[in-house]
């Protein structure tokens, strides 16, 4: 008995350990997401802006010929997928990797006929290690990442696009709704759809040195950002997945230390139970 209550005590000390970590990382994980979103919030007057430029411009008959605004046949199709360095994060990975799976599957019958780029160690190692044809890889972005951490990745898939190495390219991420909520998504990213020029302001803007030219440069510039946007909205979701996973591994830490102590105690009062019936029998038998 004393060997069991030992044991019990052993384990109610290990849980609170446990308990005492994952409310560490609950409460980390909810400053790192304030600072993510906050940076998400700051980068929508850029693309808003760039997004009203290109509208703009491609609303004329010229800048609507723009090669990445046409479609053309589907031979081979790029997926940049945004995944996490580190674990811990409920089903922020999982949910995001078997969204991509599936819809390869769904599109593509050969691996001839895509090509992956992975942001993220724990997506690089799944689809390395099942032999997924992955064209490029970024791991260890910072907890704040920077538009330079991915822009070569950005720039190259952009430029295989316009090089008609691939025909399409589609970006993975989970998209950021709030702290319990991410969904997975896959949003084509290339060929652009034409931004819609919603007016109101009535602004009109004069290109230097043709609007062409303005429309050649910002567009890949603008297929960057949407990839940059993505990247802070994963970042946002794998903070808030951590959170809630952290949260919900410190409630179930607590419950367990109520269940252990309740084994503890009642395994205690039967050993004091055991003792005194033991004493009282050694007392009856001396009488």
């Amino acid at each position: 008995m004393a060997k069991g209550i030992r044991e019990i005590r052993r384990r109610i000390k290990s849980v609170k350990n446990t308990r005492q970590i994952t409310k560490a990382m609950k409460m980390v994980a909810a400053a790192k997401l304030r600072r993510n979103q906050e940076k998400a919030l700051a980068a929508r007057p850029y693309a808003d802006k760039i997004q009203e430029v290109i509208a703009s411009i491609a609303s004329g008959t010229t800048g609507s010929k723009h090669p990445m605004l046409q479609s053309r046949p589907v031979k081979k199709t790029g997926y940049i997928v945004i995944t996490s360095d580190r674990g811990l994060a409920g089903g922020y990975n999982g949910n995001m990797i078997r969204t991509v799976i599936q819809t390869i599957n769904e599109k593509h019958k050969s691996k001839d006929e895509y090509g992956i780029f992975v942001l993220g160690r724990k997506g690089r190692d799944f689809f390395t290690k099942r032999n997924y044809p992955v064209i490029d890889e970024v791991t260890g972005l910072p907890e704040n990442p920077a538009f330079s951490d991915i822009k070569k990745i950005a720039s190259a898939a952009v430029q295989l696009f316009a090089d008609e190495q691939i025909d399409e390219l589609y970006l993975c991420y989970n998209k950021f709704q709030s702290a319990i909520s991410q969904v997975p998504t896959v949003r084509r990213l290339l060929p652009l759809e034409a931004p819609e020029n919603k007016g109101g302001n009535g602004a009109n803007y004069e290109y230097e040195p043709s609007a062409e030219e303005v429309l050649a440069d910002l567009l890949p510039k603008y297929a960057e950002t949407l990839v940059y946007s993505a990247l802070l909205e994963a970042k946002a979701s794998e903070e808030g997945s951590r959170m809630t996973a952290m949260g919900n591994a410190t409630d179930n830490a607590t419950d367990m230390i109520s269940r252990y102590t309740l084994m503890y105690n009642r395994a205690r009062q039967a050993a004091i139970t055991q003792e005194i019936s033991e004493i009282v029998a050694g007392a009856n038998a001396q009488a």
